[in-house]
């Protein structure tokens, strides 16, 4: 997947899922979420290449920048919305499906120090609302809802809508 045609689906999602976005030139050049994930695509590659220092640095400044954490290993699908984004962490063997929108405060966090894929993965089309913390190394199934706050250490089928602390499957959002 070239990162440009990575980059087109990030802005139109941005697009699609803010309605106060005003235009793909402002979104492409001013939203924090489309700045930070334009960024680790290009730290991504040099991760990959074996280029760890750089791709450290790009991250680290890229978190300087827009208030959003992604590890350089992470893996991330095209069309992905970062929304505000501030205090947004996404952990070195996180993987995320495409056309995932993830707010503010979300983590996507490990529940051990091991060397090991520890890290949650989230499948297609999945929504998590500010707040939610997803911990270890769980999938969470295409289509599924994580709402505000809620603090996920379980696997989760898809289309599955998770409240609450442990969360739960709810039927209704």
């Amino acid at each position: 997947m070239k990162p440009f045609t990575c980059t087109v689906a990030d802005v139109r999602s941005a697009k699609k899922f803010d309605p106060a976005a005003p235009n793909c030139f402002m979104i492409y050049f001013t939203y924090p979420g489309v700045i930070a994930l334009r960024r680790h695509r290009r730290a991504h590659k040099l991760w990959n290449k074996g280029f760890y220092n750089l791709a450290r640095f790009i991250s680290y400044r890229t978190r300087r920048i827009t208030g959003i954490d992604i590890h350089p290993g992470a893996k991330i699908g095209k069309g992905v919305f970062i929304d505000h984004g501030m205090g947004l962490v996404i952990g070195e063997t996180s993987v995320i499906g495409d056309y995932c929108v993830l707010y503010h405060g979300v983590t996507l966090g490990a529940n051990t120090f091991d060397k090991v894929d520890r890290h949650p993965k989230l499948g297609k089309h999945v929504i998590v609302f500010a707040g939610a913390k997803i911990i270890g190394p769980i999938h969470i199934g295409d289509h599924s809802i994580i709402a505000a706050n809620a603090v996920v250490v379980k696997d989760a089928p898809e289309n599955s809508k998770l409240i609450g602390v442990p969360a739960h499957r709810s039927s209704s959002i």
